[in-house]
């Protein structure tokens, strides 16, 4: 066997217990945002600042052969030794929630295996969810399997969740809920566990989707284009931001979500 090997639970239960650790470290700056700003940026500066520093530290002593994401492209051949894994903590998701003392925020750990993400963890410290999935496995929500949606049909108590000036994009003809909770991991980990038929998101990063999407996916959905087809988002691993607009949502529902959508030019 590989002497680099290490079974995927073990990465698993690495990322876990790390992003339980830093959510503790962050409820510490939760709702202190300045009231007199919109956007406290010396708040936000500093936790990302000092969750990433322990990430890195924390990887170090774990994995020292492993990388750290930078937000570039691993330029790194194919192997099999532990230079393969790449590790990608978004240490905040829901900033504005975060500052006002909103629960919906929360932190993610994606990891690759030459190039391919195979683990994703999102954690909600004000909530205590956890979410997790190892690709090609279920998708949990703490110990709890979790799947996309099982209805065939959009109706008027169907959900779709969307971003901020959503509104500013489309004409809207969709019958159900519309909501903006303010934190798009959520809104696709929410799709993943079936409490919204679908999320409508718009100019994220890879480090935002990398590991939100192993659960999607374990969950039983996917990211699509407007166009219809599936969102291949190892391509985007060395974007700043995805220019185009995802559902993410079962693909059974992607035609009738689709056809209630119209972009406003």
């Amino acid at each position: 066997m590989d002497k680099d090997y290490v079974p995927i639970e073990d990465l698993k239960s690495f990322a876990v217990e790390f992003i339980k650790k830093a959510g503790e470290e962050t409820l510490e700056f939760y709702g202190r945002g300045a009231p007199q700003v919109k956007f406290d940026e010396t708040l936000i500066t500093r936790t990302e600042l000092q969750l990433n520093q322990l990430f890195q530290k924390t990887l170090r002593a774990r994995f020292p052969e492993h990388h750290c994401f930078d937000g570039q492209s691993p330029e790194e051949a194919y192997t099999h030794d532990a230079k393969r894994y790449v590790w990608i903590f978004d240490p905040l998701d829901g900033m504005s929630n975060f500052m006002a003392g909103i629960p919906i925020w929360g932190m993610s750990i994606a990891l690759l295996d030459n190039k391919w993400p195979v683990l994703g963890v999102f954690y909600m410290p004000a909530t205590g969810d956890l979410f997790h999935a190892v690709a090609g496995q279920e998708a949990f929500r703490g110990t709890q399997a979790i799947q996309v949606s099982s209805q065939d049909s959009i109706s008027d108590e169907s959900v779709l969740l969307t971003f901020s000036r959503f509104h500013q994009h489309y004409q809207n003809r969709f019958p159900g809920k519309q909501l903006n909770l303010g934190c798009t991991s959520a809104h696709i980990c929410y799709v993943a566990m079936g409490c919204a038929e679908t999320a409508l998101i718009a100019n994220e990063s890879y480090q935002n989707l990398a590991a939100v999407r192993v659960i999607l996916e374990a969950a039983g959905g996917h990211f699509m284009r407007l166009d219809g087809t599936k969102f291949p988002i190892a391509e985007f691993l060395g974007s700043q931001t995805t220019d185009i607009h995802l559902l993410a949502l079962p693909t059974a529902l992607f035609a009738q979500v689709n056809r209630f959508l119209k972009t406003i030019f």
